[in-house]
């Protein structure tokens, strides 16, 4: 479907609508922009939800459990973000793009409950390090191709700490027909975990003199100039898909609303959609109440703490102190301040979700913490401890948790998720170097440092020899 005929078809049940209350301008769907040419603020997708065919209760979602196939129906039921497609109602049936993305689990994890002091059946990890790509980032991008190929576009690019851009390349190899991927990173940190996915992938990749911020600012002005179809978060349909997180949250826990959620910040585009779900699912009727929200930020990278917590910006119904914000990112720049943290997934100083995470931290009467790469790498290996291996960013949930919980405002009887955005598999040298002491990344690597983690689990070198053996594992070798 050519653009021009798109626009032509597109119906006015779904628009893009400007955040800034003041201005409030609407555009179609087939418009690509991403930020209002009026003003500048930030795009929304909307609904004309009376327009609409919503189901009466979430419960209506289960029939497509027994429904899930290769062709038509079937396979949107098999996505476990197209199976809500009602409730992301902006794409023709036949114009979806989807690879199965979203077949994860909420899981129950009691040891880990009661490592950080909260009761048993209280606790609760959202793997997303399941999806295809292995992270998060693929509820995202299953809409934002969908959107793309309904817009006939051929070249789609991102700006990446890894997970994007793994993602990005993995769909631009699979839609049909396949487009040109091409990812901008920086010349600061990335996991070659995901770096050697986009390579894998094909995607064309261009190194950047500079940090996140950097790569996205130059994305965007090619992406504009070029008219290629960007794809990092400041696309609102990376948002629409990332809201099913939520659904399927609430379909594991049969469809009763927990508590707290908790997610690590970053570029602030997951805890911007899990608001927008909510928001949207409370409107409907679909919900009763709404989940408290607490987003966690690395020490290093941490401006939503700062913006939130230190300078008390609030949402304000959209008329929030830009100033404030703006102060800030000038004494960041008279610094030449650079983020740094472990969590390399969210190692970003200007997140440009920063608006959309204030509204969810209003709409879902949240609150922010930051926490310190020691403590990430702790609870990190303690996840892994208890049956789950995360990259490090996604340990930051449980971490704020734990930080929550001794501050009182958590409440161990309370029911909490927390989402764990990645696999344990895009960053493996972080693992490595807290269980060995060993950089992996060096290119002569030093002595390995003891390991000092309360849970590190290094090797141990035993001899070639059956006693020596025997006696490692705590037996004498029988006579």
């Amino acid at each position: 479907m050519s653009s021009q005929n798109f626009a032509n078809t597109t119906t006015d049940k779904a628009f893009q609508v400007c955040i800034n209350p003041d201005c409030g301008r609407q555009f179609s769907i087939g418009e690509v922009i991403f930020s209002c040419p009026s003003c500048g603020s930030l795009l929304d997708v909307e609904y004309d939800w009376d327009r609409l065919a919503v189901p009466g209760s979430m419960e209506f979602f289960e029939h497509r459990w027994s429904s899930k196939g290769l062709k038509a129906e079937g396979r949107l039921d098999f996505s476990g973000v197209w199976r809500f497609r009602e409730l992301l109602p902006f794409a023709p049936h036949d114009q979806i793009v989807t690879i199965g993305e979203g077949r994860t689990l909420l899981e129950e994890c009691n040891p880990l409950a009661r490592e950080i002091g909260m009761k048993p059946g209280r606790l609760f990890l959202q793997y997303e390090g399941l999806n295809p790509s292995g992270s998060f980032k693929d509820n995202g991008m299953t809409a934002a191709f969908t959107l793309a190929r309904m817009l006939g576009r051929k070249r789609v690019a991102c700006a990446s700490t890894g997970n994007t851009s793994a993602s990005l390349a993995m769909f631009a190899h699979k839609t049909d027909p396949p487009m040109q991927g091409i990812v901008f990173i920086g010349s600061g940190k990335i996991a070659y975990g995901k770096l050697s996915q986009a390579l894998d992938y094909g995607a064309l990749t261009l190194q950047i003199e500079g940090d996140f911020d950097a790569c996205l600012r130059r994305v965007r002005q090619v992406s504009d100039r070029l008219g290629i179809y960007l794809m990092n978060s400041v696309n609102p349909y990376r948002l629409e898909g990332q809201k099913a997180i939520m659904y399927r949250v609430l379909e594991a826990m049969n469809w009763q609303v927990p508590d707290w959620i908790i997610v690590p910040g970053g570029n602030l585009g997951n805890c911007s959609a899990f608001g927008k779900a909510f928001r949207e699912l409370k409107q409907l009727g679909l919900v009763n109440r709404v989940p408290r929200l607490a987003v966690i930020n690395a020490h290093g990278a941490n401006t939503l703490y700062h913006v939130y917590e230190r300078d008390g910006v609030r949402w304000n119904g959209g008329r929030y102190d830009q100033n404030k914000v703006k102060a800030l990112y000038a004494a960041m720049d008279e610094a030449h301040f650079l983020p740094h943290t472990v969590a390399s997934a969210i190692e970003i100083a200007r997140p440009v979700n920063l608006p959309k995470a204030l509204r969810a931290l209003d709409v879902m009467n949240g609150v922010v913490r930051e926490v310190t790469d020691e403590d990430i790498l702790e609870h990190k290996a303690l996840v892994g401890k208890y049956g789950f291996g995360c990259e490090p960013a996604s340990a930051a949930s449980v971490t704020g948790l734990r930080q929550l919980i001794r501050e009182g405002v958590v409440s161990p009887d309370e029911r909490v998720v927390c989402i764990l955005t990645g696999h344990e598999l895009k960053d493996p040298d972080a693992t490595v170097m807290y269980h060995t002491g060993i950089n992996m990344k060096a290119v002569q690597p030093p002595p390995a440092v003891p390991p000092t983690g309360r849970c590190a689990n290094p090797p141990r070198k035993v001899a070639d020899d059956l006693q020596a053996i025997c006696a490692a594992l705590g037996e004498k070798l029988p006579d």
